[in-house]
């Protein structure tokens, strides 16, 4: 499958003008040389990196429909929206005859459930929504590695890239702590099981029925091997275990229950 992202970045190389956003223009141009650059027809699913607050949603909808309707992608979705966006920009689509978003893509992790399992939980029955989630292993945290320190050859530890400059700003202030604790406690449950901590969190992110696809990365060969033991690992995660888990956690959001008349 492929797909392809926009909001920042020009159509054009260095352009300012029409630089970034979700706006007709920039959409129709931002598609057409990112087709170009890549040398493709068409891609498979478009997302709306994250929200445009200075776009009308319903321009936002429209244009999208546009570059499907040209055949220059078959769906679009969004990524980082908050779940009013959502279920906005489906009320502009169904109002129109158009096709509203397919797909969300937000950070799902054991130590980030809230906007999955809370805020989006109306959606998924109301307009079919399907989740391609990224940081499943919370940019490593969740592996383990860090409970002990951060590794001079980890990416905390070795990169000079602006995410993780911010992330390095965490270690040792109290979240941090929190959230190596809770790690700890997780790796009696990986033992038990036979796998890794990591092989652990991406399995678990695998059992949420609304989960699609995962976003992995990788800085060496043997971790992308360790990904995809998730996938044999999810029989695993049998109901006692999840409620196990669910338990060291102790961030399992209250169901809420809708009713629509």
């Amino acid at each position: 499958m492929t797909k392809q992202k926009i909001n920042w970045g020009s159509a054009y190389g260095e352009n300012p003008v029409n630089n970034n956003g979700l706006s007709r223009k920039h959409i129709v141009e931002g598609v057409n040389g990112c087709l170009e650059r890549l040398g493709l027809d068409y891609v498979d699913l478009i997302y709306a990196h994250r929200p445009d607050r200075n776009t009308p949603i319903e321009e936002t909808v429209r244009a999208f429909n546009q570059i499907i309707d040209t055949g220059k992608a078959f769906y679009w979705g969004t990524s980082e929206w908050n779940a009013d966006e959502i279920a906005t920009a489906w009320r502009y689509a169904d109002k129109l005859g158009l096709i509203g978003p397919l797909m969300e893509q937000p950070q799902y992790n054991m130590l980030a459930r809230e906007k999955v399992e809370k805020e989006f939980e109306h959606l998924y029955p109301e307009v079919g929504l399907g989740l391609t989630i990224f940081s499943p292993l919370k940019i490593g945290i969740l592996t383990g590695k860090y409970n002990e320190g951060i590794p001079q050859d980890s990416r905390l530890g070795s990169s000079d890239d602006a995410f993780v400059k911010g992330m390095n700003k965490r270690v040792g202030d109290d979240s941090w702590k929190k959230d190596i604790e809770v790690v700890k406690k997780l790796k009696p449950v990986a033992d038990k099981l036979g796998i890794t901590q990591a092989t652990l969190a991406m399995a678990w992110v695998l059992t949420n029925k609304n989960v699609s696809s995962a976003i992995t990365g990788a800085s060496r060969p043997e971790q992308v091997y360790e990904s995809m033991k998730a996938i044999p690992a999810v029989e695993l995660l049998t109901p006692e275990v999840l409620k196990e888990i669910d338990g060291i956690l102790g961030n399992k959001p209250p169901v809420m229950t809708r009713r629509f008349t």
